[in-house]
């Protein structure tokens, strides 16, 4: 067995095969006994205390030596206090309405927080709705034009509001989809329940495609919303908002399997931001 040195009283002593082995692997210390490997692990080395009013010589456990070493936790308050000194109790004035104010922030409130991100004018921002309106020749729909919407919460609390202020009557919102519509009249006079519906019945027109409105399913009081030669399409607009509303997808698609009747499927993602119609719809005519 091999021979080895107590790395605390010095004193050797016989390690089995295996042992020695490990510790060598491990890069382990050795001792002879428990009591030296306690008495080790208790070692003390002296410091100088880092507060300059104090300088005091002490012992720390050489495990506990670190950058920064004080004999007690006032010199280190001391010190910690001189080097980071805290902001006293006087008030700040708020960056946006200038009202006197306590605390580390910059803004009053978090209404002043949110004025402070505008970067365009309310009146500047009014007048993008209007141009844009102006160019769907239609109220636009919050997801065609997501940064302009973003400034729009900022400033006005809402898109809709913005819609409001603008002069217009707002598109259904989230909150009444369900039971409140704004109907749309789209560019050849078919009448539609959403702006949504008007950019699909437009796309149409624009490409020449004949379509009629309001289509029945065989042997059901459901319709379609646009019947081209023998071909259905659907706009599901609440599809997985409502189990009724998905009930009602269910039974549309079994109907079409059933007569033979070829469905075409359009959902937001396929409108908004910009509207993928041309590869959805490719194969209508």
């Amino acid at each position: 067995m091999p021979i080895v040195k107590c790395i605390y009283c010095k004193n050797k002593f016989f390690r089995s095969n295996g042992r020695f082995n490990e510790a060598k692997k491990f890069k382990w210390d050795s001792y002879c006994s428990i009591e030296c490997q306690g008495n080790y692990r208790k070692r003390r080395k002296s410091v100088i205390c880092e507060n300059i009013n104090c300088g005091k010589n002490f012992e720390k456990l050489t495990s506990e030596i670190t950058t920064h070493n004080y004999c007690s936790r006032i010199c280190a308050a001391i010190t910690n206090n001189r080097k980071f000194p805290k902001r006293g109790p006087g008030f700040r004035l708020c960056k946006i309405c200038s009202i006197k104010f306590t605390g580390q922030n910059s803004y009053c409130s978090q209404i002043c927080f949110k004025k402070s991100k505008q970067r365009h004018k309310p009146e500047d921002l009014i007048e993008s709705v209007k141009k844009l309106a102006k160019a769907l020749g239609r109220i636009p729909a919050k997801r065609e034009e997501p940064k302009l919407a973003d400034a729009c919460e900022y400033a006005f609390g809402s898109w809709n509001n913005a819609i409001t202020a603008a002069g217009f009557t707002p598109n259904r919102s989230h909150d009444h989809r369900m039971y409140k519509r704004v109907r749309t009249k789209a560019k050849d006079g078919h009448l539609c329940d959403s702006i949504s519906e008007a950019i699909i019945d437009n796309w149409l027109a624009d490409h020449k495609i004949k379509h009629e409105r309001d289509a029945a399913y065989p042997d059901s009081n459901h319709k379609a919303d646009w019947a081209v030669n023998k071909a259905f399409i659907e706009y599901f607009g609440l599809a997985k908002d409502s189990p009724r509303y998905d009930r009602d997808i269910k039974t549309k698609k079994e109907l079409c399997a059933r007569h033979g009747i070829k469905l075409f499927s359009v959902f937001p993602a396929d409108l908004y931001p910009k509207p993928n119609l041309a590869s959805k719809l490719r194969n209508v005519r």
